[in-house]
């Protein structure tokens, strides 16, 4: 019997220690990353005086936004890897920012250490504070909900509203399984008299089982998945 071994995925290593190695990163954010659309937009929002979420800044931009906006902190919602964390984190660094890394996903249902994570972060931050994901409009959308509800105290009703068309996210594809969860939770936890953070670490909160009860319809899901290609 022939066994086929999958071959691991090799994973670019970016330099941004030398002139030419970050001109060569570069390249690839502004290629690679789809960075030359976000040159001058980026679909940036206050959620209070405290938070601002955004799309994946250029140094440029995390330059601006902490002149301007005294940025102090940098939440990177997009995971470790990519010639975007490169320069993210050299940027930081020469900016005296501190680079928070929470990896989120759009297209899943956040785990129950994930929640308290969360929660967890907000606590502990130093404000202002930038957070973003690649087109700032899912996995910032669903921190933002979370942002409000478990740091601000807003009801989870009102929270919502930071998933929506203003922000670019889009509810009817895959990447609406964010706004079932609180859907869910409306629906299921609530008419039990549980808290959103008591709902989520109760047995009733399977993020398997809501995410398979999710169904996104075709023409959202060909939206976001092949004209639009959301991360």
């Amino acid at each position: 019997m022939v066994k086929i071994f999958k071959t691991p995925k090799i994973h670019k290593v970016y330099d941004t220690s030398t002139p030419w190695g970050r001109f060569k990163t570069y390249m690839a954010f502004l290629w690679g990353d789809h960075a030359y659309l976000r040159l001058g937009f980026t679909n940036a929002h206050w959620i209070d005086d405290k938070m601002l979420r955004a799309n994946q800044p250029w140094p440029f931009q995390l330059k601006w936004f902490q002149k301007h906006d005294g940025i102090k902190t940098v939440i990177n919602l997009r995971g470790q890897r990519g010639s975007f964390y490169a320069l993210e984190k050299y940027a930081c660094a020469r900016l005296g920012l501190k680079l928070v890394d929470f990896k989120v996903t759009s297209r899943d249902v956040p785990t129950k250490e994930a929640i308290l994570a969360a929660k967890e972060m907000f606590e502990r931050i130093e404000y202002p504070a930038l957070m973003h994901c690649k087109s700032g409009a899912d996995r910032a959308g669903i921190m933002s909900v979370l942002y409000r509800h478990l740091h601000l105290g807003h009801p989870i009703e009102d929270a919502m509203s930071e998933l929506g068309l203003r922000t670019l996210h889009m509810k009817a594809g895959k990447t609406g399984v964010l706004d079932y969860i609180f859907e869910r939770y409306l629906t299921v936890g609530k008419p039990q008299g549980l808290s959103f953070v008591e709902w989520t670490q109760s047995e009733d909160y399977d993020p398997v089982r809501i995410k398979s009860d999710f169904k996104g319809s075709w023409w959202g899901t060909l939206l976001t998945e092949k004209i639009l290609r959301r991360e």
